[in-house]
């Protein structure tokens, strides 16, 4: 038996949106529930890795720009962040998300709460309880029993501008996306908003650090304009891999090749942050391509030659989870990650 398998690793999970809500899920499953002494795992929980392994520490990095919708109302009308991806985290970290998704994601359809969620007006009521976003962040994750911590990656109120490819500039996330231009610089305003220290604290002390999936630049760069972050990663001894989305996205990475999303990562992080990069090379269904392609969107070219070349090695593999929407398998996307970690030496204390 590998004493690798053995060891008990300390994660972070950077991202915003969908993508990284759906990671958690998967790495959820190597964390013992709060309060348990079972520091082990048995080897038939985890198909894929061959002797009890657990995280001991999870720590998600959420990004904070979002301006639209219920969190867009609430940090206009209450001056705080926007909670909406902060919530699908602390969903996806819970004891059961089955239920908490119910009440959490529940939006009111009429009077003045019609379109706010019952989670983000949680979070915000904590936010205005303790004074402190962050704070109210980890009060709702001790209060929903969450295996992990949920950190903001900065407790300042900033927003997104976007340098498009036509030299226009576009101000707040909700225009950006909207935006029928494709962009050519993110920049954060104001310019050097400072990260949470946890943050900081998470990735130094990490012997694993994942950057997507998510889209390319309103969930995954968006963090590392954050002054003290890219830095961090470029100094970490983990082992650090990006997860490249399935499909391009509009205006975001329409026509870019996954070498093109490193390269456009380590342009904004000044610099190389991270050794592997998980490549879907599984067939995704054609009735799926066929759907995104009526937007414009493919499937994200796996040029594998061009990303080592970046100093980066591919991990390939079918990670598709076929259904309504397409989807990381995020079973197996954190095996991956996991076993990625375990095999590598451990960071030094």
């Amino acid at each position: 038996m590998n004493s690798a398998t053995h060891r008990q690793l300390r994660v972070v999970a950077i991202g915003g949106g969908t993508g990284l809500s759906t990671l958690l899920l998967g790495l959820k499953r190597y964390v013992a529930a709060p309060g348990s002494h079972d520091r082990r795992r048995r080897a038939s929980d985890h198909p894929t890795i061959d002797a009890p392994c657990l995280i001991s520490e999870l720590s998600a990095v959420v990004t904070v720009t979002d301006d639209g919708g219920s969190s867009g109302r609430l940090r206009e009308d209450l001056n705080i962040l926007p909670p909406g991806d902060i919530r699908n985290c602390m969903v996806a970290l819970s004891e059961d998300e089955h239920l908490l998704s119910r009440l959490f994601q529940y939006r009111f359809e009429q009077g003045e709460l019609e379109g706010h969620s019952f989670g983000n007006l949680f979070v915000a009521a904590l936010s205005g309880i303790t004074g402190d976003f962050a704070q109210a962040v980890h009060m709702s994750s001790q209060i929903l029993a969450t295996r992990g911590r949920i950190y903001p990656a900065t407790n300042a109120n900033a927003t997104l501008a976007a340098l498009m490819d036509d030299g226009s500039v576009v101000h707040g996330e909700t225009n950006i996306t909207a935006s029928k231009r494709s962009i050519a610089e993110l920049m954060i305003e104001p310019p050097d908003v400072s990260p949470v220290p946890e943050t900081l604290e998470a990735i130094a002390a990490a012997d694993l650090i994942t950057l997507g999936p998510g889209s390319l630049y309103t969930s995954l760069i968006t963090n590392l304009l954050v002054r003290g972050i890219p830095e961090a990663l470029q100094a970490s001894g983990a082992t650090r891999v990006y997860i490249c989305n399935l499909m391009t996205q509009a205006n975001e990475s329409l026509g870019l090749t996954a070498s093109e999303h490193i390269e456009k990562i380590f342009d904004h992080a000044g610099g190389r942050i991270f050794d592997c990069a998980l490549i879907n090379t599984g067939p995704i269904p054609p009735e799926a391509v066929e759907r995104y392609a009526r937007e414009g969107q493919s499937p994200i070219k796996a040029d594998l030659d061009r990303i080592r070349a970046l100093g980066v090695e591919p991990i390939t593999g079918n990670f598709v989870h076929e259904g309504e929407v397409l989807r990381h398998n995020y079973e197996h996307v954190a095996e991956t990650v996991l076993q990625l970690a375990l095999h590598r030496p451990a960071v030094a204390a």
